[in-house]
């Protein structure tokens, strides 16, 4: 596990791997983009499952490091790629507004490199909250590259209204993105928004509980010490990565959709669920957890997930 003190977690020092594996570096129309490689190849002598995409969540302290469990789970078993979305981890950090855009094509280029490594074969992919949108996109965009989708405490179904606006127009509040754009503005308030004592309660209002991830906040203390961390951050702070038309996208989905979500924590209104509840390709698990159940001892996050996978063989 990463060690990381309160005392020198303001030095900028290498960010380590997230999972295990290769790390790729491609070039995409979104930026550089780090992705992680593990596991079996798909080379024909062996049965082995479909290549798996993992995708981490959007906030001030993402990376890879959110699907960890779920990466080194798979691994033994199948291809399996995790990325760092534009902006994040061990991916370029560029100035500028960050969009679903941006990450959507970053999915098609991961995308894109898992079928020159392994085929033109379908994968199974699994996004966590607001990055959900941008696989259902991509999903939308390419539906036969995608045999399942699995989204985790999704993004788009809290609240009494749902986003049915114009395709690919975004939530963003311009006043808001012009001032945290600035340097002077933006780059201080990303620092205190991602000071350790900070991140800690964040991520406890994610777990809904005092009992965190500790490994999850040291990455999440060296990452967000990387040079252009704050660019992408102010991007979600003020709504530019929000889809306006998200709910029109999960609902033109036709694989097999596994929604699930926990009871605790800040992330537990998904009344809007029932725009999909009745869809025949959808299926959805509530569990006793917070909004990252992976990681969660005695949470049967993983007999759910792979009896989903198992249930959508072909």
């Amino acid at each position: 596990m990463i060690q990381v003190s309160e005392r020198d977690a303001a030095v900028v020092k290498p960010l380590p791997p997230a999972v295990t594996g290769e790390r790729l570096l491609l070039d995409t129309p979104a930026g550089r983009v780090g992705c992680y490689r593990a596991g079996p190849a798909l080379d024909g002598t062996a049965a082995v499952a479909a290549p798996m995409l993992l995708v981490h969540s959007v906030n001030a302290a993402a990376s890879a490091c959110e699907v960890r469990p779920l990466h080194e789970h798979f691994a033994s078993s199948r291809p399996v790629y995790s990325l760092d979305l534009p902006g994040y981890g061990c991916s370029e950090r560029q100035p500028g507004e960050y969009t679903p855009r941006m990450m959507t094509d970053a999915l098609h280029a991961v995308v894109a490199r898992i079928r020159q490594d392994h085929g033109a074969v379908t994968i199974d992919a699994l996004a966590l909250s607001l990055s959900s949108e941008f696989l259902a996109r991509a999903a939308v965009e390419d539906p036969a590259a995608f045999r399942t989708l699995a989204l985790v405490s999704p993004t788009g179904f809290s609240g009494a209204r749902r986003r049915y606006g114009p395709p690919g127009g975004t939530r963003k509040v311009a006043a808001l993105y012009r001032l945290f754009s600035r340097p002077s503005i933006g780059a201080p308030v990303f620092r205190w928004l991602t000071r350790p004592g900070v991140i800690r309660y964040f991520l406890q209002r994610t777990w809904g509980a005092k009992d965190i991830d500790e490994g999850m906040w040291a990455y999440d203390v060296l990452t967000t010490r990387q040079p252009g961390a704050w660019h992408a951050p102010i991007s979600f702070l003020t709504a530019c990565l929000f889809s306006a038309d998200v709910n029109a996208l999960y609902e033109q989905l036709t694989m097999p959709v596994w929604m699930s979500h926990g009871v605790r924590g800040d992330f537990v209104d998904y009344r809007g669920i029932d725009t999909v509840r009745d869809r025949a390709n959808w299926s959805s698990t509530v569990f006793q957890s917070g909004a990252l159940p992976h990681f969660e001892p005695g949470v049967p996050f993983l007999a759910e997930y792979e009896r989903f996978l198992g249930l959508s063989r072909p």
